[in-house]
């Protein structure tokens, strides 16, 4: 299958938002099935960064680690799943508008089954990730576009 994709626009600097979008304590804010997110190493954020997550996806509460693949501030990022049944496939782009005073935000969003998340893969995570990722957008530029963002 294809990789779900959703684009939407944030009267935001395109660092403003990949500061937000990257930082993994802001997940939990933006991201409906997120519960917890917690780097797993120090320092400025980089290819190859983890980071220890926790999602919510249908009943269970599933934790797995991602690693970021891309790292290329402020336009794109990338990210993959390492452990656990269900291993995300994240890349996100950030494109300048207006003069970089706003920004165009795309998000792609596949996933990768094993054991048992090769069932759960098309049954829960991405039905429910076609349902959420456009929810998840509007609350990333909800954040961003609040005045004490």
């Amino acid at each position: 299958m294809s990789a779900i994709r959703e684009v939407i626009d944030v009267d935001r600097s395109p660092d403003d938002v990949y500061a937000y979008v990257t930082d993994p304590s802001h997940l939990p804010d933006w991201q409906l099935s997120a519960v917890s997110a917690e780097r797993l190493d120090e320092g400025p954020l980089h290819t190859g960064s983890r980071v220890k997550v926790t999602r919510r996806l249908g009943t269970r509460e599933i934790p797995m680690t991602v690693e970021y693949t891309e790292h290329e501030p402020p336009y794109s990022w990338g990210l993959r799943g390492i452990d656990g049944p269900v291993r995300p496939r994240v890349h996100g782009e950030i494109e300048p508008l207006d003069e970089g005073r706003r920004s165009r935000v795309t998000v792609e969003l596949d996933f990768e089954g094993h054991g048992m998340g090769k069932l759960f893969v098309p049954l829960v995570a991405r039905p429910q990730a076609r349902k959420e990722l456009p929810r998840d957008e509007q609350l990333l530029k909800d954040r961003l576009e609040r005045p004490s963002a």
